[in-house]
């Protein structure tokens, strides 16, 4: 007879299923664009209209501002719809950020830097630490994308089972640090610069003159690392080990130790990149540094060095990659520098795909003004309900945790998320940079649990190597301790930051003037 599913579990099941009942993203935002399309001219034949205090974009100044719904079923939107698709899919912010930076990560991961540095870490750590190391290693993979997810998750599993722990303990920590960690780190990854050019056109609906760093959230990410990294640990060694109880599967792992090889690759690359590191610091220390602002002698906010951020974080890959493969002798010449250059795009058809199609709604939701009207009014009613500060903050959390159990893609539920929220926010006097931090926050804390995510399938085989009966429910039970802690630790963290009025980032503050 067959034990009853509890609530719980059956609720698990619903989601599973809805999620799996809905199209590709890229169908999403195609219908997106058709559902824009209508609603726009509803709202055009209706009149519908908003004034409100903004920036003009030509003298910077405080002014009233009317906008009215544009339709693009007329003959000027269709002509706007096929005369802007190639200009709104190159003039995409998000697009070049990535690419530029996934040039350098594919050369670190395919010479086999990024796997190196990993075992090296953890290796070197004392058996007592290893929770925290393998955590900590999970939440700094993402600087190199997905990486963790294919390097780190699995070699969790084998580092448990390498000191006699149960290796689905070492993958859940692996895989909590890794995904549901993914936005904090101690420094900038290419996650940034993507959120932060879509954060960026989003508020540009508001006030032209915004722009949203990649370093816009580097301050409370900072913070939020050894944040994580400690909930993580303490959920992995008082829940979850716990409840699996002692291994008893067949499976003994060994961990290799790091060849000669590869020890001779990372000196290479370590030379690599502290030459790397003294060129950036002589072009930024200097007070007339060629990366300082020419005018104002900064080096952070608007100045080259920021503006170049994206290039650089390429070459921080780029360079010590080149370095290390050239020492382990996974680089023989110039042919195989170019190789894993052309792998990291290829792996990156699917995201063109997406961005052309995200490109155009976010272009279509500005076009329409719908954005702007919607901002406007649920600004309104945000003011009326006096729901401001806190209680939005949270609200704004709770709503993106639920929509990522369905719609897992970062960037794809920002892109459709952001133009609405972003300006409501700053309507509410509540800066961008607080809504991208908030909505990061809850896309990382329920990454873990939901099938949608994309390596979500690849995490279930890996654990099928240790336990044959591991499934979707396996891991979704497993980690649902994981994301319901690092929710409510994330999300305390951010109230009293706000409370306390801490900025950011350099130049990110938590308000918005209008």
């Amino acid at each position: 007879m067959n034990k009853k599913k509890g609530f719980f579990f059956r609720l698990l099941d619903g989601v599973e299923k809805v999620g799996n009942a809905l199209p590709h993203p890229v169908t999403i935002f195609l219908m997106l664009c058709v559902v824009i399309a209508v609603v726009s001219h509803i709202a055009y034949l209706a009149g519908a209209s908003v004034t409100y205090l903004g920036v003009d974009a030509t003298t910077k100044e405080s002014v009233d501002i009317t906008v009215a719904a544009t339709s693009l079923l007329t003959a000027d939107g269709i002509r706007y719809i096929f005369t802007s698709a190639v200009t709104n899919f190159t003039g995409f912010a998000p697009l070049g950020t990535v690419l530029v930076a996934m040039l350098g990560v594919g050369v670190a991961e395919g010479t086999g830097l990024i796997s190196s540095l990993l075992k090296k870490l953890v290796l070197s750590t004392p058996k007592t630490l290893i929770t925290i190391v393998v955590v900590f290693a999970g939440v700094m993979s993402n600087v190199a994308s997905d990486a963790g997810y294919v390097v780190l998750v699995p070699l969790g599993a084998i580092i448990f089972a390498s000191v006699g722990r149960h290796p689905l303990a070492g993958l859940a920590a692996a895989f909590a640090g890794v995904s549901g960690g993914f936005s904090a780190n101690l420094m900038i990854g290419t996650i940034d610069p993507l959120l932060g050019g879509i954060t960026t056109e989003a508020a540009k609906m508001i006030d032209p003159s915004v722009t949203v760093n990649a370093t816009a959230n580097l301050y409370f990410m900072f913070v939020s690392t050894f944040l994580i990294t400690a909930l993580g640990a303490l959920v992995t060694e008082k829940i979850v080990e716990p409840r699996l109880g002692e291994y008893k599967g067949s499976h003994i792992e060994k961990l290799d130790v790091v060849s000669k090889e590869e020890k001779r690759g990372l000196k290479f690359s370590l030379i690599a990149l502290l030459i790397f590191l003294a060129v950036m610091v002589i072009l930024v220390a200097p007070s007339n540094g060629i990366l300082r602002n020419p005018e104002t002698g900064e080096w952070l906010g608007n100045s080259p060095f920021m503006n170049s951020i994206v290039f650089i974080i390429g070459l921080l890959f780029l360079i010590p990659g080149v370095a290390y493969g050239m020492g382990a002798g996974t680089v023989k010449n110039d042919k195989h520098v170019e190789k894993f250059m052309a792998k990291a795009m290829a792996s990156m058809g699917s995201y063109l795909v997406l961005a052309f199609v995200a490109a155009q709604f976010i272009a279509y939701f500005s076009y329409t003004k719908l954005g702007t009207i919607v901002a406007v009014k649920g600004a309104e009613a945000l003011n009326a309900a006096g729901i401001k500060g806190v209680g939005l903050i949270i609200l704004f959390i709770l709503l993106t945790g639920f929509i990522n159990l369905f719609m897992a893609s970062a960037s794809a539920k920002w892109a459709i998320m952001a133009p609405v929220f972003v300006p409501m926010f700053m309507r509410v006097g509540l800066s961008p940079e607080l809504t991208q931090v908030a909505y990061r926050i809850a896309d990382s804390s329920t990454n873990i649990i939901t099938p949608l995510m994309a390596y979500f399938a690849v995490i279930v085989a890996f654990a099928s190597k240790y336990d044959e009966d591991a499934g979707i429910g396996t891991m979704i039970s497993t980690m649902v301790p994981y994301s319901v802690i690092f929710l409510i630790g994330w999300s305390i963290l951010l109230i009293v930051w706000y409370l306390v009025g801490l900025p950011l980032g350099p130049g990110a503050g938590l308000t918005y003037l209008m």
